[in-house]
């Protein structure tokens, strides 16, 4: 059975540059996906005519019932997956005037909430083997060097649990919407809280692993593309999306019996401390 593997959130930017990336470099099938199937069908025949030959899978990572079709397609079709990249995310721009709590609701149910949903979802049929990347950002560490000491505490320690973590997400979103959140020590940016929390999540979800499945040999990490000229980031971005896939494509392919990086927070290749 062929090796297979899923970017969510690839039809353009970082996510297509990763499924370019996994296309040349992983003997196995490449999976393409987001949420409109006309433009993820147009991303892949793009692809195409570069020579390279990914699959699409519809994915929304905000649609329950879309994400666990995706997860039942997957396990019968390949007996699971051997390569999964949480790309998909969205962030609100510097001079949207969105109110704060809307922003806080909207950013986490994509970037904390659904992508927990697809690591539960999915999780449990990655392959002995297997690689999982949280595409988080560099945000994630300067928002938790702005919460207040307390938040800091819980958010680096070992034995903060998924639970919690998610009460401490659900917090942050009730405290924006009631204009207190800078009270309840939180910083001013709900991207940079969501991409805390995905990181966070991460080492929570690398600890179980390596309790739960010590013998596949799983590795679980969170990486920071960099600034990457999308159109999230915007035009003067230091890097291009190839550029930016590099990161999340080399956590994708390290090698068999590899025992690190585990649980880490990764940027330009190297492990950086939480």
């Amino acid at each position: 059975m062929p090796k297979v593997a899923l970017v969510t959130g690839s039809n353009k930017g970082i996510g297509f540059a990763i499924v370019r990336s996994l296309c040349k470099q992983f003997n196995c099938d490449v999976f393409l996906s987001g949420r409109d199937a006309g433009r993820g069908t147009a991303a892949v025949e793009s692809l195409n005519s570069e020579g390279l030959k990914p699959l699409f899978q519809q994915l929304d990572i905000d649609n329950p019932e879309s994400v666990r079709a995706a997860r039942d397609f997957f396990n019968e079709k390949y007996g699971g997956l051997d390569v999964l990249i949480n790309n998909a995310g969205i962030a609100f721009k510097n001079a949207d005037t969105t109110p704060f709590g809307t922003q806080a609701e909207v950013t986490l149910k994509t970037n904390f909430f659904a992508t927990r949903d697809m690591c539960n979802e999915f999780l449990p049929i990655i392959k002995p083997g297997g690689r999982v990347v949280n595409v988080s950002s560099g945000m994630s560490s300067i928002a938790l060097n702005r919460c207040s000491p307390e938040l800091q505490a819980r958010f680096r320690s070992n034995d903060i649990t998924e639970e919690e973590l998610v009460g401490l997400m659900e917090r942050f979103v009730q405290e924006a919407q009631a204009g207190a959140h800078s009270q309840g020590g939180w910083p001013d940016t709900a991207y940079g809280v969501s991409k805390t929390g995905l990181t966070v999540l991460s080492r929570i979800h690398a600890r179980k692993l390596r309790h739960e499945r010590p013998a596949d040999q799983i590795l679980l990490n969170a990486c920071c593309p960099g600034w990457v000229r999308t159109d999230m980031a915007g035009p003067t971005a230091t890097k291009s999306p190839d550029e930016g896939a590099i990161t999340p494509v080399y956590l994708a392919l390290l090698p068999a019996g590899a025992g690190e990086p585990q649980g880490q927070f990764v940027m330009d290749k190297k492990v950086h401390p939480w």
